[in-house]
């Protein structure tokens, strides 16, 4: 873990509020990531957090706020966001399955290749150079991601907690200074755990900032400078790992204990049912609304976009 940096955010979330229809799923939330960092992002299912992430992505246009990147403001638009600084992966392992490892990671470098669409018709010299410059970085991701005697493999063939590695090393090929990470130990065992978690400090050692979802709550704690806590749409807290464990609202979140401004049954169901709605308008599964199950229930949906705009 470092000790949190005193520069200016890579990130700033103000405000943001993202409703469907009458009813919120997240409600004024503030948030900022400084270079060097790692900052947690934890809740109870259904609490709000992929939600927050689609909204800092572009997969969803908030409500109100602004999401910053390096001070400019974001375009609520997935491939402009990427290219801005910002890759995500997603609860949901989402690769090529018919595509090698190393072809996945190519995928990701796309938005850092500038040669036009005749520059690859004619396959030019530019084009030649920037595809085997492309090449060489992603073997330099596979080999930092310890996949690169896998790199002709298909990615479908690759053990569970492989394919969650490659999926972040092909977000990583777009080089951002700020990497989000959505459930990266989902499904995974102690051992992979331990190795997601020396990976995620090796991307933080590099100079990329991280933001990560994840309801391990011994992986957020040993990993993260700061830890954010969402419940029912809101920020409840925020601080260090000591400050996050010894709340007692926290504790009372998880245990499921109601306290003031906790939506009742009808209320649940009018959100999921607005969320659904405007997932099936936009083509997606789904994100996070509000629930009151526990972080041992069902994990929350992602939004279904191409591979393209991870």
């Amino acid at each position: 873990m470092t000790t949190t940096t005193t520069t200016a955010p890579v990130l700033t979330a103000t405000g943001v509020t993202m409703r469907f229809g009458g009813l919120t799923a997240v409600r004024s939330v503030d948030l900022a990531v400084h270079p060097g960092e790692i900052v947690g992002l934890i809740g109870p299912n259904g609490a709000g957090k992929t939600t927050f992430f689609n909204c800092l992505t572009g997969l969803y246009v908030p409500t109100e706020g602004t999401v910053s990147y390096q001070g400019t403001v974001l375009p609520p638009k997935p491939h402009l966001v990427t290219q801005a600084g910002v890759a995500r992966t997603f609860q949901n392992i989402r690769l090529f399955a018919n595509m090698t490892v190393l072809e996945n990671v190519l995928v990701g470098r796309h938005t850092r290749t500038r040669e036009g669409l005749w520059s690859a018709l004619l396959r030019g010299p530019g084009f030649k150079r920037a595809e085997a410059a492309s090449k060489e970085r992603a073997m330099e991701l596979l080999e930092f991601t310890g996949l690169a005697d896998k790199a002709d493999h298909l990615s479908r063939n690759l053990p569970y907690g492989e394919q969650r590695k490659l999926e972040i090393a092909r977000a990583l090929a777009s080089d951002p200074g700020l990497l989000l990470l959505d459930e990266p130990t989902a499904g995974m065992n102690p051992q992979e755990t331990r190795a997601t978690e020396e990976l995620v400090f090796a991307i933080r050692d590099q100079g990329t900032a991280v933001l990560v979802i994840e309801h391990d709550m011994r992986f957020i704690f040993n990993l993260c400078d700061r830890v954010a806590v969402l419940v029912q749409g809101q920020k409840l807290v925020e601080g260090t790992s000591d400050v996050v464990q010894s709340d007692e609202r926290v504790v009372a979140a998880y245990l499921g204990t109601p306290f003031e401004g906790d939506p009742g049954e009808e209320e649940v169901a009018e959100v999921e049912a607005a969320e659904a709605g405007a997932d099936t308008a936009t083509g997606g599964t789904g994100g996070a609304g509000l629930t009151k199950t526990g972080p041992t229930g069902d994990a929350e949906s992602t939004t279904a976009r191409t591979e393209d705009e991870q």
